[in-house]
């Protein structure tokens, strides 16, 4: 699997994972009603299907790498939808995060 296939699959899985928390969260805290929560409970659900399309068996490893992916893509999440701002040690962190999804991900083994 290449990089870029792999990097689109994580991007794909923090869609559904992260909208669909920002579904179940508008459904119960802003009390838009069951069907929000029913919706984001699908997309969760997606989340996990789409994370088992990733190329290696490990399933540690790919959680582990996803958690990286999951801490910028909240904050991305937030910009975008929310219109939160990130100070610079938010987007120091989740730099940090993203080099973390490069280095177990991508870092040559020798298998």
């Amino acid at each position: 699997m290449t990089v870029l296939r792999s990097a689109a699959l994580f991007a794909v899985a923090a869609l559904f994972e992260i909208g669909g928390a920002w579904l179940v969260w508008q459904g119960v805290r802003e009390h838009r009603g069951w069907a929000w929560i029913g919706a984001g409970v699908v997309a969760l659900g997606l989340y996990g299907f789409v994370a088992t399309l990733q190329s290696d068996a490990e399933f540690g490893r790919i959680l582990a790498a996803y958690g990286g992916v999951f801490v910028a893509g909240s904050l991305a999440w937030g910009m975008a939808v929310d219109g939160y701002r990130p100070d610079r040690a938010d987007v120091i962190g989740a730099l940090i995060c993203l080099a973390g999804v490069g280095v177990i991900m991508y870092a040559p083994r020798g298998r």
